[in-house]
Parts: structure tokens; sequence; C-alpha cells
């Protein structure tokens, strides 16, 4: 299947020079790669059930979402233990520690993607109530 997509030159440039360096043989080999890599990283939250720990980290662009931000981050307190922060320019990177259920840091994950201003959020389950995860 053919598709295209808007990609910022600086940001294709850098991803030619990265799948070049590793020796793939083609964009579209690397792109495959990129979304299979995408679609795995989130299958533990995506399968897990009952409650989990999860560490969050999101880079966002601060003046511009900061105060929609800490609304979702004040919603969402139940599942939300700590936070960090570190501001880097106009830029900031902070990492939420959540332990609760499942659905609720799914929830909270996808309100964080819902922001522009919010360039990547990623996730990284570090425990689960196994007995209802599937292998």
């Amino acid at each position: 299947m053919r598709t295209s997509l808007n990609v910022p030159e600086s940001v294709l440039d850098a991803f030619d020079e990265t799948w070049r360096a590793e020796g793939l043989d083609s964009r579209s080999r690397a792109v495959r790669e990129a979304m299979a890599e995408y679609v795995e990283s989130h299958a533990d939250l995506e399968a897990a059930e009952g409650d989990v720990v999860a560490v969050l980290a999101y880079d966002y662009e601060h003046d511009a979402v900061v105060g929609d931000l800490h609304a979702v981050q004040h919603e969402f307190g139940a599942v939300i233990t700590a936070t960090s922060h570190v501001h880097r320019g106009e830029w900031c990177l902070e990492t939420a520690f959540c332990e609760g259920p499942a659905a609720e840091v799914r929830e909270l994950v996808y309100r964080l993607r819902d922001f522009d201003a919010v360039a990547r959020v990623t996730v990284m389950v570090l425990g689960a109530d196994r007995a209802t995860v599937e292998d």
C-alpha cells in the first residue's frame, strides 16, 4: 500500500541519515520497522488489565500548553503518584509516575497525546497484574 506523509524536512533528513547508517535498504523498510516498534512499545499497556505501575515521559512546548497539562494532571491525580519536571528553553521534559487501573493510565496517555504542543509521550510499564495480561 502506498501512502504519503507530511514530515518536516529536518526530521526526514535525520530519519534518512539514521536508516542509512543502520544499513537498511530503503526508507520504506525503515518506516515499516519504525511503525512496528511503535505498535510494540504500546502493547503492554494496551493489553494490561487491573492495576499497573508505569512511567510516562513527555516533552512539550511550555508556554503553549502548560496550563492545560496541569489541568489534566489534576484530573488524573488518583493515578499520578509523582512528577518530575525539567526546563530546556521553551521546551520541557516531564515524567509522571503512575499507579492504578490500566484503563485510567491509558486514558491519561491518550489525553497527553491530544495536545499539539506535546511532541511525544513515551510509556514504560514497570508492572501489572500479570494474572490478567496475556503473554
